[in-house]
């Protein structure tokens, strides 16, 4: 993809590089979104999170999570164009297993209460068929009044 070519993820999130983690959607209805992103050696936190053993910080794999769930959403047509979700509470967060560069994580988010307000999700993150991540969550909703 060229820099002037959008990518389609862009469409359903607000979120840009360097703190975009999902690269499509594999399938989304309304109780559960499967999602994909590879961590390549280039992600920015490698250069200072372990630089000689890189391994994705935890936060970054809720965050990975979150955005595959508000992703899904967006792409369902739940939250509006203009809809801006913001993490509110985290919540049941364990890691399982390492992901270093050039791991691929699927994750896989439950809506478990979705209104026009507030969203709450739970997600697995996996690598393979191997569980690295899991965690509740809960983000507000609300509109970019800056458009």
């Amino acid at each position: 993809m060229s820099e002037h070519e959008q990518n389609p993820i862009e469409e359903l999130l607000p979120h840009r590089s360097p703190f975009l983690f999902v690269d499509d959607i594999v399938s989304a209805d309304n109780s559960k979104i499967v999602a994909r992103h590879v961590f390549t050696e280039k992600e920015f936190f490698f250069a200072g999170h372990f630089p000689q053993y890189p391994v994705v910080p935890g936060v970054i794999l809720v965050e990975t999570m979150a955005q595959s769930g508000g992703a899904g959403l967006r792409k369902l047509g739940i939250l509006g164009d203009g809809a801006l979700f913001f993490l509110a509470t985290v919540d049941k967060v364990k890691f399982r297993r390492q992901v270093r560069p050039g791991d691929e994580v699927r994750s896989e988010i439950e809506n478990l209460r979705v209104s026009a307000h507030m969203i709450k999700q739970s997600g697995k993150a996996y690598v393979g068929g191997e569980l690295a991540a899991e965690a509740e969550w809960m983000c507000l909703v609300g509109e970019n009044s800056d458009n």
